[in-house]
């Protein structure tokens, strides 16, 4: 079974280049806030802490009762609510606990994590469920009933398609295909 562990260091290297096997992944994350915060006017996420915008930050505030943020509380994140936030937000999202190959998980959890709803719905035309929104036990059953090579590489040539979607719809978005790109193609396929 995928672990939500395994994809940490790749989302901090993608969102704040931080690089270091020798690290814990708390470590690579103190490592991270150094620069891992932006706030692109081009980006409709916002303001951002190492892949955390602003409005997904106060979205788990609500949730756990907590205060409204601010770009500072932002920016002052720990690793630990920082985790929480991408494990209950987007790796729970797509029950990625219960995938049988890692690489299917990770790159399903970072398709839900950079691209919203279009994350799970986009994957479930191509697992031939129903496109709700929503990882069920239907979705999770599709999903590991597939051929995982198969569907690792049919999900990663949907990413790329749906990135010349998005830039061809909002110009805007032009500047960050290239990076979009290559974080898509450095998700390799693993048979574990």
């Amino acid at each position: 079974m995928a672990k939500v562990d395994k994809i940490i260091p790749f989302i901090i290297k993608w969102e704040a280049g931080v690089i270091d096997k020798s690290l814990t992944n708390e470590q690579l994350f103190e490592k991270a806030r150094k620069t891992g915060w932006a706030d692109d006017k081009d980006d409709l996420g916002g303001q951002t802490m190492v892949g955390v915008t602003i409005g997904t930050y106060a979205s788990y505030c609500y949730r756990k009762g907590y205060p409204a943020p601010t770009a500072d509380r932002l920016k002052n994140i720990s690793f630990q609510h920082w985790k929480d936030v991408l494990k209950t937000l987007f790796w729970d999202k797509w029950r990625a606990d219960e995938i049988d190959n890692q690489s299917v998980a990770s790159i399903l959890f970072d398709f839900v994590w950079a691209s919203g709803g279009y994350g799970i719905k986009l994957p479930q035309k191509i697992l031939g469920v129903k496109q709700d929104g929503i990882v069920g036990p239907i979705t999770i059953e599709a999903v590991n009933a597939r051929d995982p090579k198969e569907l690792f590489g049919t999900i990663k040539a949907e990413r790329i398609a749906f990135i010349d979607r998005i830039c061809l719809s909002r110009p805007a978005n032009l500047k960050f295909k290239k990076g979009w790109l290559a974080r898509i193609n450095d998700l390799k396929y693993e048979a574990i």
